[in-house]
């Protein structure tokens, strides 16, 4: 009969995937919300509070590689315990009530401790709601699904920094900004613990769980890993670009957010279009995404106005399609079992890359603009000779 096909099964399964997928990115829409609103602004409120170019860099580059380092940690626990739920609350709660906190901070040096926080917070919780995630997307398309949610979580990325832009705007000052962030992340909570409620195991929604497999990663894991490290190494975080364009007066305090907000929209359209080449042509596209990464950093720090504006939308592009696509490989290149140990040793490794890249451009900053740009274009290109090498190894 019908009702007890798999075919019927598999659609009641798809609808609850779609459906679960669509939640989480809710949460992380509000999530963003949250800590990218607060992120558009972190540059400049550094910079204000009295810190130099190098703090600055150091700062975003320190808390992404303990963010990232944690994820290590994180991921190991996950696949032990099988805890996803509690790990992924816990991680919220310390990453989004981080951000409004950062209304009272006095010191550059308080500042700079809640936001290593909130990133620490993320680097708790990212790896089990990924493997959550995979679980769902794997009824949909890794591409696609983790594409979705992406986009979701960029339009709370867009919604943010306006909402800072605004408060700017009526000139209201940086802490007032920060305040208003506790109502979404107030929501993010709340739509997160429903999740829970309604999906308490969403293990159950991969129906066709992959034999246990106890060797190690692939081969082609590692080469992976590597040619991502070298994209991290040379994409510059946005709190450096924020207190470039103060910095020069190219941007208005008040424009710098909106500039942010673009890129995020740019953003969330990269990872549905990426999301679905890569379900389509396999990790063939990186090569394209590696090709994009290295060209923002020269219009963004040697260009004007317009050219800044069009090096943000590239920055965007390139950071939509490292989100839906860096996601989906590890996916497919790890088993059921070993998925959170996958993230979690893909995602330290990309942090340590991370930082020592943010660190080296913060330095480059205060020596040579020049040198940053050729630092930030060669190291994604490095990476291109590498996804050809994964490519020949059958990878797909």
């Amino acid at each position: 009969m019908k009702y007890f096909s798999k075919e019927f099964y598999k659609d009641i399964v798809n609808d609850h995937a779609l459906k679960f997928i669509i939640l989480l990115g809710i949460v992380s829409l509000l999530g963003d919300m949250t800590y990218e609103g607060a992120r558009s602004i972190t540059g400049p409120y550094l910079a204000i509070l009295g810190a130099s170019a190098v703090v600055v860099g150091f700062v975003s580059g320190f808390g992404e590689l303990l963010g990232y380092g944690l994820r290590f940690f994180s991921g190991y626990l996950t696949d032990r315990t099988h805890r996803y739920w509690a790990i992924t609350i816990t991680g919220y709660l310390i990453n989004l009530m981080a951000v409004p906190l950062l209304a009272l901070a006095g010191s550059w040096e308080i500042a700079a401790a809640l936001i290593i926080l909130e990133r620490v917070g993320k680097g708790i919780r990212v790896p089990s709601r990924d493997v959550m995630l995979s679980h769902a997307t794997s009824q949909v398309g890794h591409g696609w699904g983790f594409g979705l949610h992406e986009a979701l979580d960029q339009i709370g990325a867009i919604m943010g920094p306006l909402i800072v832009s605004l408060v700017l705007f009526f000139q209201g000052s940086y802490q007032i900004g920060f305040a208003f962030l506790l109502i979404p992340a107030v929501l993010a909570i709340f739509v997160l613990l429903l999740s829970r409620f309604m999906y308490p195991h969403p293990h159950d929604l991969e129906v066709e769980i992959p034999q246990l497999d106890t060797k190690g990663f692939k081969r082609i894991y590692w080469i992976y890993i590597v040619a991502v490290a070298l994209i991290a190494v040379g994409f510059a975080d946005f709190p450096l670009v924020a207190y470039h364009f103060q910095q020069t007066a190219l941007v208005s305090p008040a424009m710098i957010p909106i500039f942010y907000a673009v890129a995020m929209g740019v953003d969330a359209m990269a990872a549905l279009l990426f999301g679905k080449l890569f379900d389509k042509i396999g990790i063939s596209i990186m090569m394209l995404v590696a090709l994009i990464s290295s060209l923002f950093a020269p219009l963004v720090f040697l260009g004007g106005f317009y050219m800044a504006f069009l090096g943000m939308a590239l920055w965007g592009v390139s950071l939509g399609a490292q989100e839906s696509i860096m996601r989906s490989s590890v996916a497919v290149m790890s088993t059921v079992e070993r998925r959170g140990s996958a993230y979690g040793i893909f995602n330290t490794i990309y942090g340590i890359s991370w930082f020592a890249g943010s660190l080296t451009l913060g330095i480059l900053y205060g020596i040579s603009l020049n040198y940053l740009v050729i630092f930030s274009m060669v190291f994604p290109l490095l990476s291109i000779p590498l996804f050809i090498l994964i490519i020949k190894n059958g990878n797909k």
